[in-house]
């Protein structure tokens, strides 16, 4: 079962959070607080959406999807960016990923937006292989930037 996350949904989505961190390899990165995510996910300008997997036995989440929206000028239209998918390991194959990106893309049909976009790791083969057998398309072509902490200073305090 997939479900719109709620303000009460925050520390999960928190542990979610640096559980994915830890999978990623990189738990130092993962610095957003609670409040930080409440303030992103339901505050008066949310500028993020998530929406979390649940066992159906349990009613327990397992697994969440983090999501902003993006903009295509060569489409003229919004689409999805996901941020973050992270499914509990002893969750994984049995299809709460799977409804996670299948929720997206409905609402990216109902919207009217064109497109669902993420990132993955080069060395993550195992989602690697999950996006592939859903037809998504690696986009190779494209090499991702980032400015952050000192460089980001830097640069924004040159203006």
């Amino acid at each position: 079962m997939i479900r719109t996350a709620t303000p009460a949904d925050i520390p999960v989505i928190h542990t979610l959070i640096r559980e994915l961190a830890e999978y990623e390899k990189a738990p130092h990165e993962a610095k957003a607080t609670p409040e930080q995510l409440h303030e992103a996910l339901f505050g008066d300008s949310p500028a993020a959406y998530a929406h979390l997997a649940v066992d159906d036995r349990t009613g327990m989440p397992v697994g969440f999807a983090l999501w902003f929206l993006n903009f295509s000028t060569w489409r003229g239209v919004h689409g999805i960016h996901l941020e973050d998918l992270y499914v509990r390991p002893a969750a994984r194959g049995a299809g709460h990923g799977k409804a996670l990106l299948t929720e997206l893309a409905r609402l990216c049909v109902d919207r009217g937006y064109q497109r669902l976009e993420w990132s993955v790791l080069n060395w993550n083969t195992p989602s690697i292989a999950f996006y592939d057998s859903l037809g998504a398309l690696p986009q190779n072509e494209w090499t991702v930037y980032r400015l952050t902490d000192e460089a980001l200073t830097a640069l924004g305090e040159r203006a």
